[in-house]
């Protein structure tokens, strides 16, 4: 089963939430391509949402190439392992950015953990 965990403080829409989840277990190589992901059923009632929440979140995903509905066969991941390496080259790059105007780690830190 994903680690999947929703905050529900969080003013992102429940959806969006599992959808960045599962997003995140993609990019991080929890969930491989190929692998088919537990029934969205199955998810709702470990989150405790309705299970119509989770088949949008998978509709997103599906839109965005990351998922493949198949009848009979569930939804199956395609792809997104290279998202792992946007976040981090763009990770790279903020750090970069941030030594060049001289700020400090705790200050780069905090500015991260305001806008999170």
């Amino acid at each position: 089963m994903l680690d999947v965990h929703l905050d529900r403080a969080d003013p992102l829409a429940l959806h969006e939430q599992v959808a960045a989840e599962i997003r995140r277990a993609i990019a991080d190589g929890e969930a491989k391509a190929g692998e088919r992901l537990p029934p969205a059923r199955d998810l709702a009632a470990v989150l405790g949402v309705n299970a119509n929440t989770v088949f949008r979140a998978l509709r997103l995903l599906r839109d965005e190439g990351l998922l493949e509905f198949r009848r009979g066969r569930g939804v199956t991941v395609v792809g997104g392992a290279d998202k792992r390496s946007t976040v981090i080259s763009q990770a790279h790059e903020l750090v970069r950015e941030a030594r060049r105007q001289g700020y400090r780690k705790d200050e780069l830190l905090h500015l991260i953990e305001r806008l999170a």
